[in-house]
């Protein structure tokens, strides 16, 4: 299994076509596979050095930056940090090989261990538009923004921003100081900057539907299995290292990667849901060691009584699915495609069918990622507002809220879910190479699976 990216929905599209530019070894590899994401540079106004700290070096973060660059030319990559010396080498060399000057970080710049975060965010300088970039695990990432946040940085922050309520509470509390102090913070929830997104919701407002009955997300496409830690890694650099199989360290693999369907059925609802009700299972010939399941079916409603659901299926040789379609009362629609492209449609009537399309929109000059850095460096560079970590939160939350449903077997309310006081790891602020993680394999390998009617995480 690939130690950075994990095996996600349809083999990983999002991740190969977004992030992952590191499966080369050597410069040149990596300056290959970088040249993809070319897009000319939209340069804002001002003229200042944006310094960017990339805090967690694996595909994902490497990829934010390769969109940060292409957004404004004024950007450079001035310090690096991770748990592992050799990711950071591997992203290193292979932003550099594409940015040159842009991205030569100096070995002093260079920061390796538990603390590494606070080390590269301290290179930075407090309200000069510098960017701390936390790219690394959900579990980490309330302490990191926190600290971002006290030292007067902007952020950005992948998906998903915590693996508990408690997190989600404390990103919620930082987002609130960031608003005092002025620091914008942008979320990787990055369909929300999708013009014909915005454009659909336009004429949804406007009634070319109908109201809205129902909103169904689709994620389906398999995922490869854990295999059994091998001897020569601790237990706690193989959670890290495989951290979509593992709740403490990202949530596991379906809130980690659906946050964005779930955050798209809230923004489509213009609000968040008061209950969720969730069921999914392991297939019979499972032969995964993680704690993930292989399928979920969760249900949220929202208090007008409107349904919303996601459905995952991570087994091979299926019916494979990546798309958010919307019911009105007069017709449905299309709000996102296969791997969060902009494709839109509304349809002559309730039937969802390539020959049934009454209006579609054109495909989108921008990626939602790219176009996400665009937004952010222009608020940057003209001092806009830009704050997305609350909006960010409440969508973990409410994926959080699926989750457990699905996991515990019973339906879980928004007020319970935002005051629960469960942790998946009370210690993980304090964990260095030597600790113990919270979960450890039986003597088959396997690491705890959710038994619905016996596991509690709320």
């Amino acid at each position: 299994m690939n130690e950075e990216i994990p095996s996600a929905p349809n083999d990983s599209p999002e991740v190969r076509t977004r992030r992952d530019f590191l499966s080369g070894t050597g410069k040149a590899a990596a300056a290959s596979v970088l040249a993809g994401f070319s897009i000319p540079a939209v340069h804002a106004a001002g003229s200042d050095q944006i310094r960017l700290a990339l805090i967690g070096c694996g595909g994902r973060g490497s990829g934010a930056v390769a969109n940060a660059m292409d957004a404004d030319d004024g950007v450079a990559l001035t310090a690096m940090a991770d748990l592992y010396e050799d990711r950071l080498e591997r992203s290193r060399v292979a932003i550099e090989g594409k940015y040159k000057e842009r991205a030569v970080v100096a070995p002093d710049n260079r920061f390796i261990g538990f603390d590494a975060f606070k080390r590269a965010i301290d290179t930075l300088r407090p309200g000069s538009g510098d960017v701390a970039m936390l790219t690394g695990y959900a579990g980490f990432r309330p302490q990191q923004l926190e600290y971002a946040v006290s030292k007067g940085v902007n952020v950005f922050m992948e998906k998903s921003f915590a693996t508990d309520p408690p997190g989600v509470r404390r990103v919620l509390k930082a987002a609130e100081d960031a608003e005092a102090r002025g620091v914008k913070v942008a979320a990787g929830v990055m369909s929300r900057h999708s013009v014909n997104r915005a454009e659909l919701l336009r004429r949804i407002a406007a009634g070319e539907i109908g109201s809205v009955e129902s909103i169904s997300a689709y994620r389906m496409g398999p995922s490869g299995p854990l295999g059994p830690k091998p001897d020569d890694k601790s237990d706690l650099e193989w959670q890290l290292r495989n951290f979509t199989k593992f709740f403490w360290v990202s949530g596991g693999l379906w809130s980690e990667m659906d946050i964005h369907q779930i955050d798209e059925l809230c923004w489509i609802k213009g609000e968040y849901p008061v209950s969720a009700h969730g069921i999914g299972g392991r297939a019979f010939n499972n032969t995964d060691k993680g704690q993930n399941l292989d399928s979920y079916s969760v249900e949220w409603t929202f208090a007008d009584g409107t349904k919303a659901y996601d459905y995952v299926r991570y087994i091979p040789k299926c019916h494979n699915d990546f798309a958010t379609y919307i019911q009105g009362s007069e017709k449905a629609a299309q709000f996102s495609g296969n791997i969060h492209a902009g494709t839109t449609k509304i349809f002559k009537d309730k039937r969802i069918a390539d020959d049934n399309v009454l209006w579609e929109a054109p495909k989108e000059e921008f990626t939602p990622w790219q176009a996400q850095w665009n937004d952010f460096t222009k608020a940057i560079r003209e001092n806009t507002p830009f704050n997305q970590a609350k909006r960010a939160a409440l969508s973990n939350l409410t994926a959080i809220m699926g989750r457990a449903a699905t996991h515990m077997g019973r339906v879980i309310t928004w007020e319970e879910a935002m005051a629960s006081e469960f942790r998946w790891f009370p210690g993980i602020d304090t964990l260095d190479y030597d600790s113990e993680p919270p979960f450890v394999a039986d003597e088959n390998g396997q690491y705890p699976v959710p038994i619905p009617g016996q596991w509690v995480e709320i």
